[in-house]
């Protein structure tokens, strides 16, 4: 089944944009997600600088698999259009008892090429049109500046200011 919202292709949770392509994560990408979640650049802003384990990496594919299943979202690797080698990662998961947000992280070889939009974008048109769902919020750390123009790029306004591991984190939201 192939259903087109706007230039975003979804088939079988598959996300297609004009540079990239998204995919869910899966058991075999454990490897290739330790490696990359666990690189400091990485890790700095989206785990708070903790570095996550093997054991952590298991459990988030596997939460990712159980949530495609039963919500059609979760994490999706993001790879350029032809190419073999891992861009970063993007995906929505709740957000405390909020509700859904999207979060993203990039190679640092990636960093400026507009891919964090484009992935994010895509996950964030799939939330609110396939899925239905009524907004989706992003937090960000105050001092991520990159990030803050990401989401500010996917037209997200901010709604309330918390503190955060490294210091203030922005919440922001997009409805449908």
């Amino acid at each position: 089944m192939k259903d087109l919202v706007g230039s975003l292709a979804t088939v079988n949770h598959l996300l297609t944009t004009e540079r990239l392509i998204l995919r869910p994560v899966t058991v075999q990408d454990q490897a290739g997600l330790l490696a990359h979640w666990t690189a400091p650049d990485v890790r700095k802003f989206l785990f708070d600088g903790v570095v996550l384990s093997p054991a952590e990496i298991t459990e988030a594919v596997e939460d990712s698999v159980g949530s495609f299943a039963a919500a059609g979202y979760g994490l999706w690797l993001i790879r350029e259009a032809g190419g073999n080698d891992l861009v970063g990662t993007a995906g929505l998961r709740p957000l405390e008892d909020l509700g859904i947000e999207v979060l993203y992280s990039l190679e640092p070889g990636a960093w400026g090429k507009g891919y964090a939009t484009e992935a994010a974008r895509a996950v964030v048109e799939h939330a609110l049109g396939p899925l239905g769902l009524p907004e989706v919020l992003a937090e960000v750390d105050a001092d991520n500046a990159a990030s803050v123009a990401v989401v500010e790029r996917l037209g997200m306004t901010p709604f309330e200011v918390v503190p955060g591991l490294l210091g203030p984190m922005t919440r922001y939201r997009r409805t449908r």
